[in-house]
């Protein structure tokens, strides 16, 4: 069966031997030895100044909401995974959807102003699929009405805008290093943000609001990520080069050999050092769609909607009707990418699709 995603595991030796380590500390939680290592290891890589590593990548959109947001309005995006809605109203804020850009599939940024209210805090706006949203217009916006930014970049591991990480945008970016995730922890995530006294904060808020073992700065959360996730980490960090290489191989596959003049593709915004992160794909209707999907299911080809439905179409939410993304997420799929897909089995995902889209 070819799946969607398939994790990517080190040598089970490589990871066993960061285990000892923990072992060997008696430590396996509360900010050890292998958790700073590794946030070293990736503040160097990614060229960030502060990272705080989390046990799941949907805390840190919580924190953030929750220092930033205030219980306001949120203007966000309806396309995205549902944590990015769900963190909101979990929150007591209230989302306010914006409409996307049908070809970033990013929000769209000329339509934030009218949303805008005098409840309004924040803007959380998601970079879909490790495609950057407009961070140059969104900033200029935030500032001219006072508002903090937010970005759920949970799929923009190594992504580059303009020479510099993603997560140097906005008030406070989030990722994710789930399983499924270009580089992962097992489960886990992370926060990333410039401000010192705001990183304080989202700081001691991931660790119950702790001073010391006695005293509190203020409100806080567990959200540490444990000794045993920074040790798949580790094991993992010395094959990210390796991971891009391979998926890019696969990227450059499907780009050379699907039949573009019947299906359309990301357009990923210039400037852009992309991350290979998702290949989706989207079909001139939800009956074309439903149709390829049948076929590859026949031979066991397991793609992924995502994201569906429109996150305004959920009923908890009640967002209004925002056109462009109901339309994008009855058409959209993600075709199986990972390392490891060889050439054979991509000719047979290829062939099928060109087949079923005639």
């Amino acid at each position: 069966m070819i799946l969607v995603t398939k994790t990517f595991l080190p040598p089970q030796e490589e990871y066993n031997k960061q285990i000892k380590r923990a072992w060997d500390n008696a430590w396996l939680t509360n900010r050890g030895e292998l958790t700073l290592e590794l946030e070293q290891k990736l503040k160097q890589h990614l060229g960030i100044s502060n990272i705080i590593m989390t046990n799941n990548g949907t805390l840190p959109i919580q924190i953030a909401l929750k220092l930033l947001a205030k219980g306001g309005e949120v203007i966000t995006t309806p396309f995205s995974y549902v944590a990015t809605s769900a963190a909101i109203i979990w929150e007591n804020c209230k989302p306010v959807f914006v409409d996307i850009d049908p070809d970033h599939l990013t929000i769209d940024e000329s339509k934030i102003e009218d949303a805008i209210t005098s409840k309004t805090t924040s803007i959380l706006a998601t970079h879909v699929f490790g495609n950057p949203c407009n961070v140059e217009v969104i900033e200029s916006i935030a500032k001219k009405h006072n508002l903090s930014v937010i970005y759920d970049a949970a799929h923009c591991f190594g992504v580059n805008y303009k020479a510099q990480s993603i997560f140097n945008y906005g008030d406070v970016s989030t990722c994710s290093f789930h399983a499924t995730k270009i580089f992962h922890t097992a489960e886990g995530g992370a926060m990333f943000c410039n401000d010192e006294k705001l990183y304080h904060k989202l700081y001691y808020s991931h660790n119950f609001g702790h001073n010391g073992p006695l005293e509190f700065h203020g409100l806080g959360i567990n959200a540490k990520i444990s000794e045993l996730q920074s040790a798949m980490g580790l094991s993992i960090f010395p094959y990210i080069k390796t991971i891009f290489s391979e998926r890019k191989k696969v990227v450059d596959f499907y780009n050379a050999h699907l039949n573009f003049s019947l299906l359309s593709k990301i357009k990923i915004r210039e400037n852009t050092q992309w991350n290979y992160s998702y290949y989706p794909v989207i079909f001139d209707s939800q009956n074309t769609l439903l149709k390829v999907l049948k076929a590859l299911e026949n031979e066991n080809v397991i793609p992924r909607r995502y994201f569906y439905p429109s996150l305004n179409t959920i009923p908890y939410v009640n967002g209004g009707t925002m056109p462009i993304s109901e339309s994008i997420s009855e058409r959209i799929v993600c075709l199986p990418l990972y390392v490891g897909l060889n050439e054979i089995d991509l000719e047979k995902i290829v062939t099928i699709i060109n087949k079923n889209i005639c």
